[in-house]
């Protein structure tokens, strides 16, 4: 799958088949977040991969929003640098790569998190300098999804051309 389409097709997964992920497909995942760029090539961030059937069901107790999470076979924490102030804006960007290339691959996955993640980061003895940013879960998808049916607004009413309010066409 191209990268468009990946992006035009992406949907959030919180149902997963108890299919574990190949490791070098896990890896390839990681090396996404890894290799995206980074203001200044500051890089402020961790990824914690998480397989452990038991830790994955911690995760899902201790996520308010994800409680799914303890049914993935994968789920990646995303600790970013409290003291980097383009932390959360470059993780974010490592995030959306980390989802494009497990769905171009066949995996489901979802963003659980944003703030007060303070749990998680105890469970996974993040040090008090760092922040849990999400929890990403990951897993092959337990029902057929409608790739690329999505509801959107129109792009006339998100895009303009040079200025606000200038049609985008």
């Amino acid at each position: 799958m191209d990268v468009y389409d990946a992006a035009r097709t992406l949907l959030a997964v919180r149902r997963y088949k108890a299919k574990r992920i190949p490791k070098d497909l896990v890896r390839k995942v990681v090396e996404a977040g890894r290799l995206t760029a980074s203001s200044v090539n500051l890089q402020p961030w961790h990824f914690i991969v998480v397989e452990d059937a038991e830790m994955l069901r911690k995760l899902g107790a201790a996520s308010r929003t994800g409680p799914y999470i303890a049914s993935a076979p994968l789920a990646i924490a995303v600790a970013v640098e409290k003291a980097s102030e383009y932390a959360v804006s470059d993780a974010s960007r490592a995030i959306q790569s980390m989802l494009l290339v497990a769905w171009s691959a066949g995996v489901g996955s979802n963003w659980v998190g944003f703030t007060k993640m303070t749990k998680v980061a105890e469970l996974l003895g993040v040090p008090r300098e760092l922040d849990v940013l999400a929890v990403l879960s990951f897993g092959y998808p337990e029902a057929k999804l409608g790739r690329g049916k999505k509801k959107r607004k129109p792009l006339g009413e998100v895009a303009h051309r040079e200025r606000f309010g200038q049609p985008f066409t």
